[in-house]
């Protein structure tokens, strides 16, 4: 029988923690000439994480995210578009849409 500390050692060791995890994002938009990856981890920040195209016309970037659930949508040539793929949307701090991620 285990005493009650390796349990909780135990126990400790299968709870969930703090990860970082690159994350990859896609964005489809025909046309465009500069695509930006916004959101709560970058403060909706329309300059701080730019996607790069590649050479089939999509625009792409790798975030290292926290566990847990991130808001973002992409922000291109000044308008701001939900992801299709994305695991869900929320509403933002002023109601608006946004796409919905969850990191494990």
């Amino acid at each position: 029988m285990q005493s009650i500390n390796s349990l909780g050692s135990s126990h400790n060791h299968l709870s969930p923690k703090k990860t970082v995890r690159p994350t990859n994002f896609i964005c489809i938009v025909p046309g465009c000439t500069a695509v930006s990856l916004i959101g709560d981890f970058n403060d909706w920040h329309p300059n701080a994480n730019p996607m790069q195209q590649h050479f089939d016309g999509s625009w792409q970037i790798q975030f290292p995210l926290s566990h847990g659930h991130h808001h973002y949508a992409f922000y291109a040539d000044g308008n701001i578009l939900l992801d299709p793929k994305a695991h869900g949307v929320a509403r933002d701090a002023e109601g608006k849409k946004v796409s919905l991620i969850a990191v494990s």
